[in-house]
């Protein structure tokens, strides 16, 4: 018989660290668990780590981001999460939701970019 080479698929782990690549993806994964009403704060941890794995995927992770994410880390591990989770419920309560959003650091960084290319664009001589 022959050797039969079923294909293969990627797990729904490495899937999901892949979407996370994407900002928005990773806002609103962490967003949907912080909204749920009934608080577990290990899928939080768990959230919290598989956008960091996607973040050092991508070489992107900075130094601080590393180490305020042991200190998140450790203080979930200790109190539950019952911190984050007495802010949401303190915040509903007010009428108010926590949302997480992508910041504006890529639009800083692409008018950066387009910045460069038009200065350098207009030393250019031109050649008409």
């Amino acid at each position: 018989m022959k050797d039969v080479k079923a294909p293969t698929s990627h797990s729904y782990s490495e899937y999901l660290i892949e979407s996370l690549k994407e900002p928005e993806e990773s806002a609103g994964y962490i967003g949907a668990i912080l909204e749920e009403k009934d608080p577990e704060p290990a899928l939080l941890r768990n959230a919290i780590r598989n956008v960091i794995e996607a973040q050092i995927r991508m070489n992107v992770l900075s130094e601080s981001a590393k180490e305020y994410h042991e200190k998140l880390d450790q203080m979930l591990t200790e109190s539950g999460g019952s911190e984050i989770y007495s802010l949401v419920e303190l915040l509903e309560a007010l009428g108010f939701k926590l949302e997480i959003t992508v910041a504006d650091v890529e639009l800083l960084a692409e008018s950066e970019s387009t910045d460069f290319v038009e200065s350098e664009l207009s030393r250019a001589p031109a050649n008409l």
